[in-house]
């Protein structure tokens, strides 16, 4: 069974001009892009790719890695937008989209929002989602745990620096990154304790 928005071991089964046919088993023959194909690939080699849509909403597959798979969290930067909603850079060639019911803000152009990446259960498209709170434990020792990884992931896409530290306002906190000032200090204290950041009047930099 192919797991959508997800790495999967398939076999080439048959090549073309261009690319390569992969066993989808009940999905059918699934096609590898030639500018995928690894070298040395020849028909009965097992091969892991990622499995996505394309743009006509067809499987296809990649040797690509996109910065997050379907249950994951990532820090994704908003490509382009229309008058359905956003459209992420995951990696990947066809961008990740993220209706407006399922952001928080409009989202803009150039900016980064952390994201659950989902299949939606109705279209069984891939999608992203910036309401992230149902994905997550809402217990606030986990919480502060959880976010230290988020924060830690955000200094290392973001040249190792944030500028809001412990006296920064709670509005400022919340409006980044959607978690109150006590999350917020409890993840910096973590962090710290584990020698990841370092913490000054500027901010917080990454060690």
């Amino acid at each position: 069974m192919i797991k959508l928005g997800d790495y999967n071991t398939l076999k080439i089964v048959k090549s073309v001009d261009f690319g390569l046919y992969l066993d989808g088993g009940d999905e059918g023959e699934i096609l590898l892009p030639s500018r995928y194909v690894p070298k040395k690939a020849k028909i009965g080699d097992e091969i892991e790719v990622f499995i996505y849509l394309d743009q006509d909403e067809k499987l296809i597959a990649t040797t690509l890695k996109p910065l997050a798979k379907v249950g994951e969290f990532a820090w994704l930067e908003c490509a382009w937008t229309n008058e359905y909603g956003a459209f992420l850079n995951w990696g990947l060639m066809k961008d990740l989209f993220c209706p407006f019911r399922e952001q928080k803000q409009r989202m803009v152009k150039g900016q980064r929002y952390y994201v659950y990446v989902m299949e939606d259960e109705k279209t069984h498209r891939l999608m992203a989602t910036a309401k992230v709170e149902r994905y997550q434990k809402h217990n606030g020792y986990e919480r502060a745990l959880d976010f230290s990884d988020e924060l830690l992931r955000y200094l290392r896409e973001n040249g190792g620096f944030c500028e809001l530290g412990d006296k920064s306002p709670a509005e400022e906190i919340a409006q980044r990154f959607n978690v109150s000032k006590k999350i917020y200090k409890k993840a910096v204290g973590d962090l710290y304790r584990r020698r990841l950041i370092m913490i000054s009047d500027e901010g917080i930099t990454l060690v």
